[in-house]
C-alpha cells in the first residue's frame, strides 16, 4: 500500500510538470546512508570487530547469566528446606528467589539482548563513517536541491530519479560501489543521463 501510494503521488507530480511548463521541476532523488556507510571501504573492519565483540564479549557475560541462575537455583532449592524447618528466614529466601528470577530473564531473552547490544556496538564502532557519508551527502543536498528523496525498493522503476549513491561516492572519492547500488536510478552528474539498466558512468565501479 505504502508503496502504491508513493507510485501514485510520483505518477502525478510527474504529470503534473509535463503539462505545466511554469512549474517547479520536481527532482527525485534515491539514497539510504545505512547502505552508503555498509559500502564503505571501512566498514569491513566494523564488522570484524562486532564478530570478534560477539565471541568474546557476549559469549562471556552469556556464561556469566547461566552460571549465576544455576547457583541461585541451587541455594534457592537448599534454602527452601531450611525455610520448612525454620532454620533461615523466608526473606533471605525471597531474596535469592528474586536475584534468580532477574537472571532467569536475561537467559529467556538472551537473544534480543544481544542483539541490542551487538546493534549499539556497530553504531559505535561506524559513528565515524557516519559522519563522513553524512558530510558528504550534505554536500550533494545543497549543490543538487532535491525535491524528494525515496529509499531502494520504495519506487518503481521507470520513473526518472537520481542515484545519489553515485553523487555521494564521487564526493568521498570511492572507485568501488556495489552492483546493487549503482542500478537504482541515473548517474545525476552525466551529461547524458543513460537508462539504469546500463552501465554507470566512468568514475565509479562494480565490486
Amino acid at each position: 500500500m505504502k508503496k502504491f501510494l508513493l507510485v501514485s503521488f510520483l505518477s502525478a507530480g510527474l504529470f503534473f510538470i509535463g503539462n505545466n511548463a511554469s512549474a517547479q521541476q520536481l527532482k527525485v532523488g534515491v539514497f539510504d546512508l545505512d547502505l552508503m556507510v555498509q559500502a564503505m571501504p571501512g566498514y569491513h573492519q566494523v564488522d570484524s570487530m562486532v564478530q570478534i565483540y560477539e565471541k568474546d564479549s557476549l559469549t562471556e557475560e552469556y556464561k556469566y547469566y547461566m552460571n549465576e541462575y544455576q547457583r541461585l537455583d541451587s541455594t534457592y532449592k537448599s534454602d527452601s528446606a531450611l525455610v520448612a524447618q525454620g532454620k533461615k528466614s523466608k526473606v533471605q529466601l525471597d531474596m535469592t528467589a528474586s536475584d534468580r528470577q532477574k537472571y532467569a530473564m536475561n537467559l529467556v531473552y538472551w537473544q534480543q539482548i544481544s542483539q541490542n547490544k551487538s546493534n549499539n556496538k556497530r553504531g559505535e564502532l561506524a559513528q565515524p563513517l557516519y559522519n563522513q557519508v553524512a558530510e558528504a551527502y550534505k554536500k550533494i543536498l545543497a549543490r543538487k536541491k532535491y525535491s524528494l528523496i525515496l529509499r531502494p525498493n520504495t519506487y518503481e522503476m521507470g520513473f526518472p530519479i537520481d542515484n545519489i549513491f553515485i553523487s555521494v561516492a564521487k564526493e568521498l572519492k570511492l572507485t568501488q560501489l556495489p552492483q546493487d547500488l549503482l542500478y537504482l536510478g541515473d548517474d545525476p552528474d552525466a551529461v547524458v543521463k543513460q537508462p539504469a539498466t546500463k552501465p554507470p558512468a566512468a568514475g565509479v565501479k562494480k565490486q
